[in-house]
């Protein structure tokens, strides 16, 4: 009998090894196909599909399971499985034990709204795990405390889910954590003293957690939304106070704990969704509350002194009944003067409660706006007259550089009336307190807004260094030279960081991506500015016909006026950044290649680059750029997954030690 025999260029560890053992049975004597033991990836895969995908989505089968790279959402290297993304399939199953937890290579795994339910076995399996996604399934039970061992783990979104009981304390050890959401689920207890300094986002509104929130440097940071829908909390970070126990008479406080909560219905889901910040409507309503009750104190305490003034009165006309007829007169004429001057400051105040309430009316129509949290550091007033300096003109408005008497610098953006004709006042205010609810490192936050008549005023911080379009393309008389492929991954990096915290967790849309939209922070890190700003602009003419780059960010589907910008094409907006970043060419002059005939245009173009290698990683960003601008939306990636293929670029040079400190670093 024949022995079967394995091609010797399959010694080496390549992509080529996943071939190898399909080309050995290929060899003469080989045993049927059904007497090989199956990968173990494969085997891992199989036993997920067999307990989670119920009805039958997967097309995972033991005939092709020396393929098992090429099944759906699974991504290899070196013969491994690194990343198994599977979203938005309708699997009605559950994550078995003993199946995906012996992929030993998994570096990332989302399940995202995928159907699946019950408990999540233990995980201690995936020792290099870095991302794990499981947001919007059915999920029960507490939260396993084998993530603890998971000692890379950075990115954890079990959201959306049915876990309960407590928040462990382990998850303040985590100490590479960077994104953390825990939302919507009915944990209970308090929250552990996270205090990583890694930890960028976070969210665990929408539970049953109680206490005080630990005042943490990280905590502390976080806005307010990222705690509420958690009646039992309390705390400095929430701005409210936490109940010292029950009063000293006994007496029960009205609407402290006696009265029943709103039914989760009726509270719905834009409060949440849109960023509405309630806590600060409240503090608005007490603080006219307090005004009334203090005019109300002012006019019972003069009706108090008036009646005193009138019992000392009768007493002094008593003791004088004998006295002559002119000293009651001079009585009467006190009473009738008294009676005056309570009429007077009844008056007084009545007109003071109007005034107050005149103001209120102004507050929403003629005063600046700040949101959420924000310190109030200047008035309109002295916004108005701030020396001004034009910046540019956009698709929104024009934006300008406005310094004010204290030197704080803010970036001053006036919408264009003509194209905010369609917007009410309430749509927009309603809007800018969404939008101002934003906070992330790569995003230029919004400060205050503004609005009377057809006037619309948007302040932002200042951002010293200028636009990425500035960046790339240089001045009008100097080209600027392709940057260092480590600085474009940078970038990349920084705007799909904003994006991706746009879309994922507010659940809004950019609608306006371009170069000159991103901005450059003091520590040339790239913010992203005009962020959800597209929905308040009425339907206009196709934007080809007045500017050809600003038209190429536009999505295919996008181009219809009439269709309102979605997740998918700020994908495509930002595949066409990318390329710019690449190639310092503008959109306009971006050709439709080939991915084969792509490389070779992008390094035409980068023929002044200085070298510095780093071509496969060029070929990479490349083909993250390629799919993102894929013509059909449902063929391109989402943000987060953008994100995480950014990552992993990041994390092969980090290990490779590939970086050259002398051309620049990838943070």
């Amino acid at each position: 009998m024949l022995k079967r025999r394995t091609p010797s260029h399959c010694s080496a560890l390549s992509f080529l090894a996943l071939l190898c053992p399909v080309l050995a049975l290929a060899a003469p004597g080989s045993p049927p196909s059904s007497s090989l033991p199956l990968p173990p990836d494969a085997s891992a895969l199989l036993a997920f599909k067999s307990k989670a995908d119920l009805n039958d989505v997967l097309r995972f089968s033991p005939n092709t399971s020396f393929l098992f790279c090429e099944w759906q959402g699974v991504l290899c290297a070196q013969g491994r499985a690194v990343r198994l993304v599977l979203e938005g399939l309708d699997l009605g199953g559950e994550l078995a034990p003993n199946s995906l937890t012996r992929l030993d290579q998994l570096r990332v795994l989302s399940l995202q709204n995928d159907s699946l339910a019950g408990p999540i076995p233990d995980l201690s399996g995936l020792v290099n795990l870095k991302t794990l996604f499981l947001g919007y399934n059915a999920f029960t039970g507490s939260l396993p405390p084998s993530i603890f061992s998971l000692h890379r783990v950075r990115t954890l979104d079990l959201s959306h889910n049915g876990f309960t009981g407590p928040l462990p304390s382990w998850l303040a050890e985590l100490d590479r954590l960077y994104y953390l959401r825990l939302d919507d689920n009915r944990f209970n207890g308090s929250i552990p003293p996270l205090n990583q300094s890694s930890l960028q986002t976070f969210n665990v509104s929408g539970n049953n957690l109680t206490g005080a929130i630990p005042v943490t440097p990280v905590l502390a940071r976080f806005k307010i939304s990222s705690y509420s829908w958690n009646p039992g909390l309390c705390g400095q970070i929430i701005n409210k106070e936490c109940n010292p126990g029950p009063p000293f008479f006994g007496a029960s406080s009205t609407g402290a704990s006696g009265a029943p909560p709103a039914p989760a219905a009726a509270l719905g889901q834009s409060a949440e969704v849109h960023g509405v910040n309630q806590t600060q409507q409240g503090q608005k309503k007490h603080k006219r509350t307090a005004v009334i009750l203090g005019f109300s104190s002012g006019v019972a305490v003069l009706v108090c002194s008036l009646m005193c003034f009138a019992v000392a009165v009768k007493k002094q006309r008593e003791q004088s009944r004998l006295a002559a007829s002119p000293m009651m007169a001079s009585d009467d004429a006190a009473a009738a003067e008294a009676a005056a001057v309570m009429q007077i400051e009844q008056n007084e105040l009545e007109e003071k409660v109007k005034r107050v309430q005149g103001m209120q009316v102004t507050a929403k129509s003629g005063s600046l706006v700040f949101c959420a949290g924000e310190a109030q550091l200047y008035s309109l007033e002295q916004l108005m007259r701030a020396s001004a300096e034009l910046l540019g003109r956009g698709t929104m408005g024009t934006t300008y550089k406005a310094v004010l008497d204290s030197r704080l610098i803010v970036t001053v953006k006036r919408m264009d009336a003509g194209k905010m004709a369609g917007t009410s006042r309430e749509a927009f205010e309603r809007h800018m307190e969404s939008v101002g609810g934003l906070r992330h490192p790569n995003l230029v936050p919004l400060r205050s807004f503004f609005q009377a008549r057809e006037e619309r005023l948007l302040i932002y911080d200042y951002q010293p260094n200028g636009s990425l379009f500035s960046l790339i393309h240089g001045s009008k008389s100097a080209r600027a030279k392709p940057l260092h492929w480590t600085s474009c991954l940078k970038i990349a990096e920084d705007v799909a960081q904003g994006l991706s915290y746009i879309h994922q967790a507010w659940r809004l849309v950019h609608g306006n991506l371009k170069s000159s939209n991103v901005l450059l922070g003091p520590d040339f890190e790239a913010c992203i500015v005009d962020y959800c700003l597209s929905v308040l602009i009425a339907p206009a003419t196709p934007p080809d016909a007045d500017d050809p780059d600003l038209a190429a960010y536009v999505a295919p589907e996008s181009r219809d006026p009439s269709h309102q910008p979605t997740n998918k094409s700020d994908v495509y907006a930002y595949g066409t950044l990318l390329l710019e970043l690449l190639t310092s060419r503008p959109p306009s002059q971006h050709p439709w290649l080939m991915p084969g005939d792509a490389m070779g245009w992008v390094r035409s173009t980068r023929e002044d680059d200085g070298g510095g290698g780093g071509d496969d990683r060029l070929v990479m960003l490349l083909e993250i750029a390629m799919a993102c601008r894929a013509r059909s939306p449902e063929q391109r990636p989402t943000m987060w997954q953008v994100l995480k293929m950014l990552q992993e670029i990041k994390d092969a040079v980090v290990d490779d030690s590939e970086l050259d400190p002398a051309q620049g670093t990838v943070c």
